[in-house]
Protein backbone atom coordinates (compact mmCIF):
# COMPACT_ATOMS: atom_id res chain seq x y z
CA UNK A 1 0.00 0.00 0.00
CA UNK A 2 1.26 3.90 -0.91
CA UNK A 3 2.33 6.15 2.09
CA UNK A 4 0.23 9.51 2.45
CA UNK A 5 1.29 12.40 2.77
CA UNK A 6 -0.35 15.53 4.06
CA UNK A 7 1.60 18.19 2.37
CA UNK A 8 1.10 22.28 3.10
CA UNK A 9 1.09 23.80 0.50
CA UNK A 10 -2.28 26.74 -0.15
CA UNK A 11 -1.78 28.56 3.33
CA UNK A 12 0.29 31.73 2.71
CA UNK A 13 1.24 33.85 -0.41
CA UNK A 14 4.88 32.29 -1.20
CA UNK A 15 2.86 28.84 -1.15
CA UNK A 16 0.03 30.15 -3.43
CA UNK A 17 2.62 31.39 -5.83
CA UNK A 18 4.58 27.72 -5.59
CA UNK A 19 1.04 26.08 -6.70
CA UNK A 20 0.47 28.92 -9.90
CA UNK A 21 4.24 28.41 -11.21
CA UNK A 22 4.63 24.28 -10.89
CA UNK A 23 0.98 22.96 -10.21
CA UNK A 24 -1.07 24.68 -11.87
CA UNK A 25 1.21 24.70 -14.84
CA UNK A 26 3.52 21.98 -15.86
CA UNK A 27 7.72 22.69 -15.41
CA UNK A 28 10.01 22.09 -19.01
CA UNK A 29 13.01 19.71 -16.97
CA UNK A 30 14.43 19.60 -20.55
CA UNK A 31 14.63 23.37 -21.59
CA UNK A 32 18.42 24.98 -21.11
CA UNK A 33 17.94 26.85 -18.45
CA UNK A 34 17.15 23.50 -16.06
CA UNK A 35 18.22 20.26 -18.12
CA UNK A 36 22.14 21.60 -17.31
CA UNK A 37 21.30 21.52 -13.29
CA UNK A 38 20.28 17.51 -13.61
CA UNK A 39 22.56 14.92 -12.93
CA UNK A 40 22.61 12.21 -15.46
CA UNK A 41 20.48 10.12 -13.07
CA UNK A 42 18.12 12.57 -11.89
CA UNK A 43 17.60 13.00 -15.62
CA UNK A 44 16.80 9.64 -16.57
CA UNK A 45 14.37 8.85 -13.82
CA UNK A 46 12.08 12.07 -14.90
CA UNK A 47 12.67 10.70 -18.14
CA UNK A 48 11.43 7.41 -17.47
CA UNK A 49 7.96 8.98 -15.55
CA UNK A 50 7.51 11.69 -17.45
CA UNK A 51 9.23 11.14 -21.31
CA UNK A 52 7.33 14.09 -22.85
CA UNK A 53 9.57 16.17 -21.16
CA UNK A 54 7.32 17.99 -18.56
CA UNK A 55 5.92 17.49 -15.33
CA UNK A 56 4.52 19.09 -12.23
CA UNK A 57 7.20 19.08 -9.26
CA UNK A 58 6.70 20.22 -5.73
CA UNK A 59 9.43 20.57 -2.82
CA UNK A 60 10.52 20.32 0.69
CA UNK A 61 13.15 21.93 2.83
CA UNK A 62 16.27 20.50 4.38
CA UNK A 63 14.17 20.72 7.63
CA UNK A 64 12.06 17.66 5.84
CA UNK A 65 15.18 15.38 5.04
CA UNK A 66 14.24 12.36 6.96
CA UNK A 67 10.84 12.35 6.04
CA UNK A 68 11.07 12.60 2.57
CA UNK A 69 13.85 9.89 2.47
CA UNK A 70 10.51 7.57 3.20
CA UNK A 71 8.90 8.21 0.47
CA UNK A 72 8.79 6.51 -3.12
CA UNK A 73 7.05 6.94 -6.27
CA UNK A 74 3.48 5.59 -5.90
CA UNK A 75 2.90 7.42 -2.84
CA UNK A 76 -0.32 10.03 -2.31
CA UNK A 77 -0.23 13.40 -1.60
CA UNK A 78 -2.74 15.43 0.06
CA UNK A 79 -2.27 18.73 -0.60
CA UNK A 80 -3.83 21.18 1.62
CA UNK A 81 -4.07 24.57 2.90
CA UNK A 82 -7.22 27.47 3.81
CA UNK A 83 -9.01 24.44 6.03
CA UNK A 84 -9.23 22.07 2.78
CA UNK A 85 -7.62 19.31 0.64
CA UNK A 86 -6.76 21.14 -2.38
CA UNK A 87 -5.14 18.38 -4.33
CA UNK A 88 -4.18 15.02 -4.50
CA UNK A 89 -1.81 13.85 -6.52
CA UNK A 90 0.77 10.44 -6.67
CA UNK A 91 4.65 10.85 -6.76
CA UNK A 92 7.08 10.22 -10.13
CA UNK A 93 10.44 11.04 -9.20
CA UNK A 94 12.11 11.90 -6.33
CA UNK A 95 15.72 13.74 -5.71
CA UNK A 96 17.49 16.23 -3.94
CA UNK A 97 18.99 18.97 -6.04
CA UNK A 98 18.80 22.28 -4.70
CA UNK A 99 19.74 24.18 -8.08
CA UNK A 100 17.01 22.41 -9.66
CA UNK A 101 14.55 23.23 -6.53
CA UNK A 102 15.99 26.67 -7.07
CA UNK A 103 15.24 27.61 -10.77
CA UNK A 104 11.23 27.03 -9.62
CA UNK A 105 11.00 28.30 -6.06
CA UNK A 106 14.17 30.14 -5.06
CA UNK A 107 15.39 29.42 -1.40
CA UNK A 108 13.23 30.25 1.76
CA UNK A 109 14.34 33.06 3.57
CA UNK A 110 14.73 30.98 6.80
CA UNK A 111 14.89 26.74 5.85
CA UNK A 112 16.97 27.92 2.24
CA UNK A 113 16.25 25.46 -0.58
CA UNK A 114 13.20 23.07 -1.35
CA UNK A 115 15.70 21.02 -2.36
CA UNK A 116 13.62 17.65 -1.92
CA UNK A 117 12.12 17.71 -5.10
CA UNK A 118 9.27 15.21 -6.16
CA UNK A 119 7.58 15.38 -9.88
CA UNK A 120 4.04 14.14 -10.03
CA UNK A 121 2.31 11.08 -12.04
CA UNK A 122 -0.95 12.71 -11.49
CA UNK A 123 -2.50 15.65 -10.09
CA UNK A 124 -6.22 16.38 -9.68
CA UNK A 125 -7.42 19.72 -7.88
CA UNK A 126 -10.18 19.25 -5.54
CA UNK A 127 -12.12 21.23 -2.80
CA UNK A 128 -12.31 18.71 0.18
CA UNK A 129 -12.99 20.24 3.50
CA UNK A 130 -10.91 19.14 6.46
CA UNK A 131 -14.32 18.32 8.11
CA UNK A 132 -14.34 15.11 5.61
CA UNK A 133 -11.35 14.17 7.33
CA UNK A 134 -12.08 14.58 10.90
CA UNK A 135 -15.13 12.37 10.12
CA UNK A 136 -12.77 9.61 9.11
CA UNK A 137 -12.16 7.35 12.22
CA UNK A 138 -8.96 7.53 13.83
CA UNK A 139 -8.90 11.43 13.05
CA UNK A 140 -9.93 14.11 15.42
CA UNK A 141 -12.10 17.31 14.75
CA UNK A 142 -9.73 20.61 14.57
CA UNK A 143 -6.47 18.94 13.24
CA UNK A 144 -5.53 21.88 10.77
CA UNK A 145 -2.73 19.37 9.32
CA UNK A 146 0.31 21.84 9.95
CA UNK A 147 3.77 20.83 8.85
CA UNK A 148 4.65 18.05 6.27
CA UNK A 149 2.98 14.68 7.67
CA UNK A 150 3.46 11.13 6.52
CA UNK A 151 0.05 8.64 7.83
CA UNK A 152 0.21 5.95 9.19
CA UNK A 153 -0.64 2.83 7.44
CA UNK A 154 -3.93 2.32 9.14
CA UNK A 155 -4.75 5.99 8.81
CA UNK A 156 -3.37 5.69 5.26
CA UNK A 157 -5.93 3.25 4.20
CA UNK A 158 -8.60 5.08 5.92
CA UNK A 159 -8.22 7.94 3.82
CA UNK A 160 -7.84 6.32 1.01
CA UNK A 161 -11.20 4.14 1.24
CA UNK A 162 -12.96 7.33 2.79
CA UNK A 163 -12.30 9.53 0.00
CA UNK A 164 -12.35 7.30 -2.80
CA UNK A 165 -9.05 7.80 -4.11
CA UNK A 166 -7.93 4.82 -6.37
CA UNK A 167 -4.24 4.22 -6.90
CA UNK A 168 -1.71 2.74 -9.16
CA UNK A 169 -0.23 0.49 -6.58
CA UNK A 170 -3.86 -0.40 -6.12
CA UNK A 171 -4.45 -1.04 -10.01
CA UNK A 172 -1.04 -2.77 -10.12
CA UNK A 173 -2.70 -5.16 -7.33
CA UNK A 174 -5.49 -6.18 -8.94
CA UNK A 175 -3.91 -6.75 -12.34
CA UNK A 176 -1.59 -9.24 -10.38
CA UNK A 177 -4.15 -11.06 -9.34
CA UNK A 178 -5.84 -11.53 -12.22
CA UNK A 179 -3.29 -12.59 -14.30
CA UNK A 180 -2.21 -15.71 -13.50
CA UNK A 181 -5.67 -16.78 -12.96
CA UNK A 182 -6.42 -15.23 -16.38
CA UNK A 183 -3.49 -17.35 -17.87
CA UNK A 184 -4.39 -20.81 -16.02
CA UNK A 185 -7.56 -20.59 -17.48
CA UNK A 186 -6.40 -20.12 -20.48
CA UNK A 187 -4.06 -22.61 -20.78
CA UNK A 188 -6.27 -24.93 -18.56
CA UNK A 189 -3.43 -25.37 -16.34
CA UNK A 190 -4.02 -26.80 -12.54
CA UNK A 191 -5.24 -24.65 -9.61
CA UNK A 192 -2.93 -21.41 -9.26
CA UNK A 193 -1.31 -21.10 -5.87
CA UNK A 194 -2.15 -18.62 -3.71
CA UNK A 195 1.28 -17.47 -2.88
CA UNK A 196 1.62 -16.82 -6.86
CA UNK A 197 -1.54 -14.61 -7.12
CA UNK A 198 0.01 -12.60 -4.20
CA UNK A 199 3.46 -11.63 -6.34
CA UNK A 200 3.49 -8.50 -7.36
CA UNK A 201 4.02 -8.05 -11.45
CA UNK A 202 7.63 -7.33 -11.73
CA UNK A 203 6.48 -5.58 -15.19
CA UNK A 204 4.57 -3.03 -14.20
CA UNK A 205 6.09 0.61 -14.69
CA UNK A 206 4.09 4.00 -13.16
CA UNK A 207 3.08 6.12 -15.58
CA UNK A 208 1.51 9.34 -15.95
CA UNK A 209 -2.33 9.14 -15.67
CA UNK A 210 -5.55 11.05 -14.17
CA UNK A 211 -5.76 10.48 -11.08
CA UNK A 212 -9.13 9.03 -9.80
CA UNK A 213 -11.26 10.66 -6.81
CA UNK A 214 -14.73 10.04 -6.59
CA UNK A 215 -16.86 12.49 -4.53
CA UNK A 216 -20.54 11.77 -6.01
CA UNK A 217 -20.77 9.52 -2.77
CA UNK A 218 -19.58 11.67 -0.90
CA UNK A 219 -21.98 14.30 -2.05
CA UNK A 220 -24.90 11.91 -1.54
CA UNK A 221 -23.83 11.23 2.01
CA UNK A 222 -23.87 14.93 3.00
CA UNK A 223 -27.16 15.49 0.70
CA UNK A 224 -28.54 12.84 3.07
CA UNK A 225 -26.71 13.96 6.32
CA UNK A 226 -28.38 17.56 5.08
CA UNK A 227 -32.03 15.78 5.35
CA UNK A 228 -31.91 14.10 8.55
CA UNK A 229 -29.97 17.19 10.39
CA UNK A 230 -27.43 15.94 11.40
CA UNK A 231 -24.28 17.60 13.37
CA UNK A 232 -21.42 15.10 13.31
CA UNK A 233 -21.95 12.58 11.15
CA UNK A 234 -20.01 9.33 11.85
CA UNK A 235 -18.36 6.28 9.86
CA UNK A 236 -16.82 3.45 11.24
CA UNK A 237 -13.94 0.97 10.29
CA UNK A 238 -14.51 -2.67 10.02
CA UNK A 239 -13.02 -5.52 8.71
CA UNK A 240 -14.79 -5.15 5.25
CA UNK A 241 -14.04 -1.23 5.45
CA UNK A 242 -15.07 2.16 6.26
CA UNK A 243 -18.95 2.24 6.14
CA UNK A 244 -19.72 5.35 4.24
CA UNK A 245 -22.28 6.51 7.26
CA UNK A 246 -23.09 4.77 10.66
CA UNK A 247 -26.41 6.67 12.37
CA UNK A 248 -27.28 5.82 15.69
CA UNK A 249 -31.43 5.69 16.20
CA UNK A 250 -33.53 5.16 19.36
CA UNK A 251 -33.81 1.38 17.69
CA UNK A 252 -30.44 0.62 16.88
CA UNK A 253 -28.56 2.32 14.26
CA UNK A 254 -28.34 2.61 9.84
CA UNK A 255 -25.53 1.68 8.18
CA UNK A 256 -25.68 3.82 4.33
CA UNK A 257 -23.51 2.55 1.66
CA UNK A 258 -23.35 5.13 -0.94
CA UNK A 259 -22.84 4.64 -4.70
CA UNK A 260 -22.00 7.25 -7.89
CA UNK A 261 -24.74 5.69 -9.50
CA UNK A 262 -27.82 3.15 -9.65
CA UNK A 263 -26.79 0.88 -12.39
CA UNK A 264 -26.44 -2.99 -11.74
CA UNK A 265 -22.67 -2.82 -11.08
CA UNK A 266 -23.12 -0.22 -8.25
CA UNK A 267 -26.12 -1.72 -6.69
CA UNK A 268 -24.61 -5.00 -6.49
CA UNK A 269 -21.59 -3.11 -5.06
CA UNK A 270 -23.40 -1.67 -2.63
CA UNK A 271 -25.54 -4.97 -1.29
CA UNK A 272 -22.22 -7.04 -1.51
CA UNK A 273 -20.68 -3.90 0.74
CA UNK A 274 -23.60 -4.30 2.91
CA UNK A 275 -23.33 -7.69 3.59
CA UNK A 276 -19.84 -7.89 4.13
CA UNK A 277 -20.88 -5.53 7.05
CA UNK A 278 -23.35 -8.07 8.20
CA UNK A 279 -20.33 -10.42 8.30
CA UNK A 280 -18.33 -8.42 10.28
CA UNK A 281 -21.28 -8.01 12.67
CA UNK A 282 -21.70 -4.33 13.05
CA UNK A 283 -25.02 -3.96 11.66
CA UNK A 284 -26.86 -6.22 14.52
CA UNK A 285 -30.03 -4.35 15.20
CA UNK A 286 -29.20 -1.98 11.89
CA UNK A 287 -30.87 -0.69 9.27
CA UNK A 288 -28.77 -0.78 5.74
CA UNK A 289 -29.49 1.28 3.10
CA UNK A 290 -28.10 2.03 0.26
CA UNK A 291 -27.65 5.43 -1.75
CA UNK A 292 -27.28 6.05 -5.40
CA UNK A 293 -26.61 8.88 -7.87
CA UNK A 294 -29.31 9.40 -10.46
CA UNK A 295 -29.40 11.29 -13.65
CA UNK A 296 -32.61 13.05 -13.69
CA UNK A 297 -34.02 15.00 -17.14
CA UNK A 298 -32.22 18.28 -15.86
CA UNK A 299 -28.67 16.14 -15.44
CA UNK A 300 -28.50 16.97 -12.19
CA UNK A 301 -27.88 14.14 -9.40
CA UNK A 302 -30.71 13.07 -7.50
CA UNK A 303 -30.92 10.65 -4.61
CA UNK A 304 -32.38 7.20 -4.67
CA UNK A 305 -32.18 4.88 -1.55
CA UNK A 306 -33.58 1.10 -0.45
CA UNK A 307 -33.61 -0.51 2.83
Amino acid sequence: MPLVVIQPSYGNPAARQHWRDTLDNVVDFTDTVRAPLLTPSQREQLQGFHPGGSARFWGATGRQDRKMERLSPGDVVLFTGLNHVRGIGEIGALFRNAAFADSMWGADEDNGSWHNVYSLLSFTPVEIPYTEIWDLPGFNAGDNFMGLRILDPEKAATVLDGLGIETQSEARDDDSLQEPVARALRTHTDIVDGEVLRTPSTRYRLEERELIVHRTEAFLVQEYVGFLGVDRPQRLRTPAGITDLHLALPDGSEVVEAKRASSRRFVREALAQLLDYAVAEIVVRSRQSGHFGLDGPSHHRSLGAWA
